[in-house]
């Protein structure tokens, strides 16, 4: 669909792009310099479709759902922007003649640090779903300056260092300062009577304010000259310098309004371990919802006068708690200044607000103290006090004598601010993520809601896209899948079934094999660049990379490394494929176990690689600082796929979708979306272990379990946990990992012990691990088992999920630029 490509007129833009940003000829250039040039270049090509985006959306007026997200893990854009113009090869091939290599030069734009795991993942794989669909939709969040943070690892510690990827600028984003918001924090609501209206005014007044300004940054659809808006808010005082206050020496007050906005996008998830990181990430919340909902509504005033049909043409998705205040800050607009009755701006309100649930686990359903949000919002606090006795009423009338009931259901409640249960009362659909997520939020978690009112909950399985994590991240092996079954699957994944039929075939499966061992050749090369550990890519790739939280259970990985170091040197005559244990995560920063996980994964790498008895038999990496650029080469290259969360504890996850993607089976719970890949591929084309969710839900519900049963009675297992404190992986500090130890054991506490159910299911874990050894072994039934993993990923692209929230939550128009 896209016009053909000039190379001629493309080199001559990049030269000149060079001469006019550097003062250089290309000769001269860096490659840094080479890649802003590209990337202004490209951006020509796609501001052209961005306008006749947006001169189309003016035409058709389709509705438009603004995706609320605190994270939008997007990765590196050019190479990705490159794949959906459908020019990445017409480029590849004229740098070559100027002399560059496009991988090299996508390896000089850093990942834009605007998201954390999963949850921003999928935001950005929506956001391409949604261009490339048609959709008209635009990405709300923050423009952290500092993102999360980047991960050094330093004597086997994690070490947080800023993530400065702002320091070259970023050549496709826009700063838009005509549509810039003012948003208000603390002070007091003044009430005055109107006698115009005869009704009461609330007027926020002593209050502090920031200028938020929008960067817009091109979302490109494949192959369809549709370009959709991520909008990012940056923070800007309002009043610079207070001149005044400086020349009278009071210093701080002339800097305070810029330290306001400096803090606010400053870093994604301040710390809050304390109050004022609970402080500075409400005041994240509130600064970049409220800046979206201004200018969602200034939007649609412009072809629309009546706001009690606001509804009707845009819809709010909450991507999780953390955009909740979107509800109150909505009504807020609505009756204060569109001065609308309490009723009909709550009938809008509740028609145009969903809410995505993306955690079982009751301590991530953000909650806030009273004391902190009443302060911090005053207005937006009166407001969900509202709502909160409307909606009380009605579970007492639903109820009638039932406190206990109202207790679990209220919004405010013990001196808290619960945000998800605002979400559900003002949200018109509540879904979640995986059907075994949604089952047990309405069994368990929410179950009080959903026997309220059944018709809001349902399931999205959620998905990823192909054009990243397919295309883009395994070249070879997207060439390969065209080649025999041709390119429909990079618009219609489900068309990659079309494979299945080679998963027997002798020559397609060693051509796979090789495709395989090609991607492992190049990960093995970034990893002796990056962590000077030289490993064999005939071993096996046994890969868990995500988040580190316990529920995701590396320990359970990294003790089992343990078990099998010890088994190869008790018993060194032993026939054991060589493997190889990759590992990637950061850990929050105020995370201190999950921190001392990674020391432990280190510690147990620094013994084992120096061992040269195994004889290479075993060996473990941890990559630093994990992110999308090099997730994508590390799903390329596994064979296998870790999913080993504790059974109800992962809502979906999406790693496991792009490790199937890229043809590595799983090693899995029954857990999130697991099941359902199980379900696609065949339980005899995955290794699944362990408690169900019911049995652990079943133990929760009783009190647990009794790890010192497995202590006293398996020696593996004891042997492996006495490692901890004897000095094993720490002779420098023996009680270095007793807090581990004491997590598992629990000998010392009245806290229940393993909470995450790791001896538990150690043994199953185990045994699953021999059984992956045994398949390996067979190359025929393991490529079979890796090509039918790709053929069976239909399901789960993004593509789809985001149909079914079109078709079942939004109700969007399909635009098409001809």
């Amino acid at each position: 669909m896209s016009k053909k490509f000039d190379k001629e007129a493309f080199i001559n833009d990049v030269k000149a792009n060079v001469k006019t940003l550097y003062r250089k000829t290309i000769d001269e250039a860096t490659k840094q310099q080479v890649f802003q040039a590209v990337s202004y270049t490209i951006k020509d090509t796609i501001i052209d479709n961005w306008l006749a985006t947006q001169k189309q959306y003016e035409t058709d007026d389709p509705k438009t759902v603004y995706y609320m997200s605190m994270e939008f893990l997007m990765g590196r854009a050019l190479g990705n922007n490159l794949i959906n113009l459908t020019e990445y090869n017409d480029v590849k091939d004229a740098l070559e003649e100027i002399g560059f290599d496009l991988n090299v030069i996508e390896d000089e734009e850093p990942d834009a640090a605007l998201g954390n795991g999963g949850l921003g993942r999928l935001a950005a794989c929506f956001l391409d779903s949604l261009a490339t669909l048609g959709y008209s939709s635009y990405g709300c969040g923050i423009r952290y300056r500092y993102g999360m943070f980047k991960q050094k690892i330093e004597n086997g510690f994690q070490i947080e260092v800023p993530d400065n990827w702002l320091k070259d600028g970023n050549p496709f984003e826009l700063r838009r300062p005509e549509y810039a918001k003012e948003v208000k924090f603390g002070g007091y609501v003044r009430v005055v009577y109107d006698e115009t209206t005869k009704r009461n005014r609330f007027i926020q007044e002593g209050c502090q304010s920031v200028r938020a300004i929008p960067f817009d940054i091109p979302i490109v659809g494949y192959d369809n000259r549709i370009v959709n808006t991520l909008r990012v808010w940056d923070a800007e005082a309002i009043n610079d310098f207070q001149l005044d206050s400086f020349d009278k020496g009071d210093y701080q007050k002339a800097v305070e309004q810029e330290n306001l906005a400096r803090n606010i996008v400053e870093v994604l998830y301040p710390n809050d371990n304390h109050y004022a990181g609970k402080e500075l990430r409400l005041k994240q919340q509130y600064f970049f919802i409220s800046a979206s909902v201004q200018a969602a509504i200034e939007k649609y005033k412009k072809k629309h006068s009546d706001m009690r049909k606001f509804h009707e043409k845009v819809t709010f998705q909450l991507n999780d708690t953390h955009p909740t205040v979107a509800v109150a800050e909505l009504m807020r607009i609505l009756v204060d200044e569109e001065n609308l009755e309490w009723d009909e701006a709550w009938e809008v309100t509740t028609k145009t607000c969903a809410y995505t649930n993306h955690t079982i686990m009751a301590e991530a359903l953000e909650k806030w103290p009273i004391e902190l949000f009443s302060r911090l919002l005053p207005r937006i606090y009166q407001i969900i006090e509202e709502i909160n006795r409307r909606f009380l009423i009605e579970v007492g009338r639903k109820y009638p004598g039932d406190q206990n009931k109202v207790n679990k259901m209220a919004i405010i409640h013990d001196g808290q601010v619960k945000m998800a249960h605002l979400a559900i009362v003002a949200g018109y659909s509540v879904n979640g993520v995986a059907q075994l997520h949604t089952e047990i939020l309405k069994k368990q978690e929410l179950r009080d809601f959903y026997e309220m009112m059944p018709q809001k909950f349902n399931n999205k399985t959620n998905g990823i896209t192909q054009r990243r994590f397919l295309l883009h991240a395994n070249p070879l092996l997207a060439k390969w899948v065209t080649a025999h079954i041709g390119d429909e699957w990079i618009t219609d994944l489900p068309q990659i079934s079309k494979l299945k039929i080679y998963a027997e075939d002798k020559k397609a499966q060693q051509e796979f094999m090789n495709i395989k061992y090609q991607n492992k050749v190049r990960l093995a090369r970034y990893i002796l660049e990056h962590n000077g550990v030289e490993i064999d890519p005939r071993s096996i790739f046994d890969v868990q990379v995500k988040r580190l939280h316990e529920y995701k259970r590396q320990l359970m990985n990294i003790l089992h490394v343990m078990y099998l170091y010890n088994t190869i040197k008790d018993h060194p005559e032993m026939d054991f494929y060589p493997r190889t244990f990759i590992f990637g995560a950061k850990a929050a920063a105020g995370y201190r176990r999950a921190k001392l996980t990674i020391k432990l994964i280190n510690a147990v790498a620094d013994v084992v690689n120096n061992d040269r008895s195994i004889k290479g038999k075993l060996k473990v990496v941890f990559i630093e600082d994990y992110r999308v650029s090099n997730a994508e080469w590390i799903f390329a290259a596994s064979d296998v796929s870790e999913q080993i969360s504790t059974a109800s504890k992962e809502a979906s996850g999406t790693g496991n979708m792009k490790f199937m993607l890229n043809g590595a089976p799983t090693l899995g719970t029954m857990d999130g979306a697991n099941v359902e890949i199980v379900e696609e591929v065949g339980e005899e084309n995955a290794f699944i272990f362990g408690l169900t969710a019911d049995e652990v839900i079943n133990f929760e519900n009783n009190g647990g379990y009794h790890p010192m049963d497995y202590f006293n009675n398996d020696q593996d297992i004891r042997r492996v946990l006495m490692q901890l404190i004897n000095g094993e992986y720490a002779k420098d500090d023996p009680e270095r990992f007793r807090e581990i130890y004491d997590s598992l054991l629990n000998t010392n506490s009245s806290d229940r012990a393993d909470t995450y159910f790791i001896l538990a299911d150690f043994k199953s874990y185990a045994e699953a691990q021999r059984r992956v050894e045994e398949a390996y072994r067979d190359e025929t039934r393991w490529a079979k088992m890796a090509i039918l993993n790709v053929a069976s990923s239909g399901k789960f692209t993004s593509d789809r999920t985001i149909q079914q929230y079109v078709d079942e939550i939004w109700h969007l128009d399909k635009v098409v630029i001809e």
